[in-house]
């Protein structure tokens, strides 16, 4: 009898070996699944990362903008210094740090107690040369009014 099961196994032992069958496919679609998501969170973390360092690159451009608009409005003022009877002009091209720099300035003159006083409003926009529109576009503006 003994060599009849080691032949035939009887009908248990197909049972477990189709169950052992299923339970193999299952865990090769459960570990696909679970590398697709893990796929998906790296590429979600990639695209997050180079957001963040795009972010940061147009802020440190910012800041480098308004320096340039800063200093626009620096040489505007020393060049108002003492007593001068109109604005001035400022170079073309004038440009700051990769950034051109435009200087813009108005005077007002208004009459206080006999005294006839003029104001100087002026202003300063620094761009970089990337087109309008376009992500690396970084544009920034200062103003100042003086009065003598």
């Amino acid at each position: 009898m003994n060599a009849v099961n080691a032949v035939n196994p009887g009908p248990h032992a197909c049972g477990t070996r189709r169950l052992r069958a299923r339970a193999g496919g299952f865990a090769a679609i459960a570990a696909l699944f679970i590398l697709v998501v893990l796929a998906s969170l790296g590429a979600l973390m990639l695209n997050f990362s180079g957001g963040l360092q795009l972010a940061s690159a147009q802020d440190i451009q910012g800041t480098r903008a308004l320096w340039a608009a800063r200093a626009g409005i620096e040489w505007a003022l020393a060049s108002l210094s003492g007593s001068p009877a109109a604005c001035p002009v400022a170079p073309v091209p004038f440009e700051v740090e990769g950034f051109d720099v435009t200087i813009g300035c108005s005077r007002s003159t208004f009459d206080e107690a006999g005294q006839t006083r003029v104001i100087y409003t002026v202003s300063s926009r620094a761009s970089n040369s990337a087109p309008v529109g376009s992500l690396g576009r970084v544009e920034r503006s200062v103003s100042a009014s003086v009065e003598y």
